[in-house]
């Protein structure tokens, strides 16, 4: 007869939910999913408003009429995001955005850069843009980085120009309270640095302003419409002035 020995039993598969040696073996569980880290920061209202610690400042800035629910997100200045559901109707509706504050005189820069990288929808109809301000906010600058839909920037266009590393159909107009610059990139991006600098030097070249002090560097999304909640997310971004 073969001998067994207690070593036998213990080496031996149990199965689940059966007993050994009077005890019972309860089936494993699964360990349950960790839940989803929240935020840093959310916000649904109109004008909601986070300063991250390293000195950027997040807006929802639902400003234009007609406007939807939009739901702005940080996890930090470099990463954030909007789910935005606003009508299928003409005019824009908000610009969530991240702004670092460069308070410099143009001629006292020795350079301006950013960096972003974003995921965008491929419906609606938006702008992701830059929005550079003079500290008085006469003047305003928007580098289109990317676009889509029924969507154009004010006034006529000026010329067409590589600066930066980028090529940019220039418009110049007035939305009745400043003067608007705006820069078109002719080919989309969805990530890369932009040389600002060069861009407002320009700017100065043309005539157009002079011995302006740069105040904001606004970076986010000019959102015309986004029917049935679409989702707009800031991957990277920084500013770096000296």
């Amino acid at each position: 007869m073969e001998r067994r020995t207690l070593s036998r039993f213990l080496l031996a598969p149990a199965v689940a939910g059966t007993a050994l040696f009077g005890l019972s073996i309860a089936p494993v569980q699964a360990a349950p999913a960790p839940a989803p880290a929240a935020h840093a920061w959310t916000s649904s209202d109109q004008w909601g408003t986070w300063t991250s610690p390293d000195g950027y400042t997040l807006y929802n800035d639902i400003w234009g009429s007609g406007a939807g629910s939009q739901t702005i997100w940080a996890d930090s200045s470099s990463t954030w995001g909007v789910t935005a559901n606003h009508p299928a109707t003409g005019g824009v509706k908000a610009y969530p955005n991240a702004k670092k504050v460069v308070d410099k005189p143009l001629s006292s820069l020795a350079s301006l850069t950013s960096s972003y990288n974003v995921t965008v929808p491929s419906g609606g109809a938006y702008n992701t843009s830059y929005d550079i301000w003079d500290t008085d906010y006469d003047y305003e600058v928007m580098l289109w980085v990317n676009y889509n839909g029924a969507v154009g920037p004010i006034g006529s266009q000026q010329a067409t120009v590589s600066l930066g590393g980028s090529q940019w159909a220039v418009y110049k107009g007035d939305n009745g309270s400043n003067q608007v610059f705006s820069f078109l990139r002719t080919s989309d991006s969805a990530s890369g640095t932009v040389d600002i600098l060069p861009i407002l030097k320009w700017i100065e070249q043309q005539g157009w302003w002079r011995g302006e002090t740069i105040g904001d560097v606004q970076f986010g999304y000019e959102i015309t419409s986004s029917p049935g909640g679409m989702d707009f997310t800031t991957n990277r971004y920084s500013v770096s002035s000296r």
